[in-house]
């Protein structure tokens, strides 16, 4: 790649856009976060408003399932917020970087268009089906040049992935196997297997994605993995509301704290956490090893069922890799006695009383408890970004 080009990786979530610059190395093809960061917020923009109610989920899958995507004139004027952070996230880095070319890659959440240029479904945001085309007018008219075109608004599970392939950081890299639970907004799940990336959407008739989960009580997966479904079990226990939370800054890390002082509520919560991260993980260890065993059921009861089968049986994972801010968390409890410890303990015994073959223990057990060893809590900053950027590297090169 010609070294004039900047490489960037945008992050688009449900408050805002990240935007870094990317170092890549052509010869090994490793990748890091370069030193440029701009970041902006929504809710800055004059067209943002925060009493915006997202368009009845039916109604958006009805369009998705038709592809034909209206958006409603308050989509419309929510959207210009949404576009507009990412414009200048750019403008803000070309700025710095004058004269430069500007190779961009974008993930955002949501179901994409047909052309992967647009967001057709967005659960608690706007359609903005020609998202890249607003993106690409606007940036050309301020000057910035785009090497080639946005080839695609990706996900940040699938980014996160490709983060951990590719950066010199990633801790997908040196492993055949391993699976990635990201927790932040939401979740992102991420697998390798016998040493490719296998993509959630082409695992769907044989493994969920953890939101798709859910517990005995009802409760998506997700809640035990996500900085805001934490918070959601806190205030369930305490009575104290989200917004409070959010608004006194009581966010999962001041929790632990709280736990970790003897709070009754904050033990409660990460008692919780830790059954049911432990449930999740072990799921995933042994539907990749034998097949579904129906250990959750579906949040959506119309989904088709998973089927027991699949190409992957005999797997055993060589790595489970917790990423972004619950992984985080994972790193700062090792020296409490909350979260850390409370997850081997469980994994050890759903491991020891399960019904699986004596190959799937020794793999997973050592000395009799669940080997600490195989799980990384990853040190990759940002992992969605850079995924976005190594993906428009990999395209423009050739090479995906």
């Amino acid at each position: 790649m010609d070294k004039n080009i900047i490489l960037i990786g945008l992050d688009g979530g449900a408050t805002k856009i990240s935007g870094w610059t990317i170092n890549v190395d052509p010869g090994t093809l490793s990748f890091t976060l370069g030193d440029t960061n701009v970041q902006k917020e929504y809710r800055i923009y004059k067209a943002y408003r925060p009493d915006f109610r997202a368009v009845d989920i039916k109604k958006q899958l009805r369009g998705f399932n038709s592809g034909i995507v209206i958006p409603t004139e308050t989509e419309k004027v929510q959207a210009q917020a949404y576009t507009q952070a990412c414009i200048d996230v750019l403008k803000e880095i070309a700025a710095k970087n004058p004269g430069r070319p500007v190779l961009a890659g974008l993930g955002m959440p949501g179901l994409k268009m047909s052309d992967q240029r647009g967001i057709a479904v967005l659960l608690n945001g706007p359609r903005i089906p020609d998202y890249c085309q607003t993106v690409e007018s606007a940036i050309s008219k301020l000057g910035i040049k785009l090497v080639v075109p946005f080839q695609r608004i990706g996900s940040d599970a699938d980014y996160c992935g490709i983060g951990e392939e590719y950066s010199v950081a990633g801790s997908f890299r040196g492993v055949a196997s391993a699976y990635y639970l990201g927790g932040g907004t939401g979740t992102a799940d991420a697998l390798k297997i016998d040493g490719e990336l296998i993509p959630f959407d082409k695992t769907k008739d044989w493994l969920a994605k953890s939101w798709e989960l859910q517990n005995d009580m009802g409760k998506s997966l997700e809640r035990y993995a996500s900085a805001g479904g934490i918070q959601s079990i806190y205030s369930d226990y305490s009575g104290i509301a989200v917004d409070d939370l959010n608004r006194a800054q009581i966010f999962p890390d001041l929790i632990l704290e709280r736990a970790v002082a003897g709070e009754q509520d904050a033990v409660e919560t990460f008692r919780d956490i830790s059954k049911y991260l432990a449930k999740l993980i072990f799921e995933r260890m042994r539907t990749i090893f034998s097949g579904w065993k129906q250990d959750f059921s579906l949040m959506n009861p119309s989904r088709e069922g998973l089927s027991r089968n699949h190409h992957f049986t005999g797997t055993l994972l060589d790595r489970i890799i917790f990423g972004q801010r619950l992984g985080v968390l994972l790193e700062a409890s090792k020296s409490t006695t909350q979260l850390w410890q409370p997850l081997l303990d469980n994994l050890t015994d759903l491991v020891f009383l399960s019904a699986e073959n004596q190959t799937f223990k020794d793999h997973y057990l050592r000395d009799g408890q669940f080997n600490p060893d195989l799980i990384v809590n990853t040190a990759l900053r940002e992992a969605p970004a850079i995924g976005a950027g190594i993906d428009a590297y990999l395209y423009y090169k050739g090479l995906i």
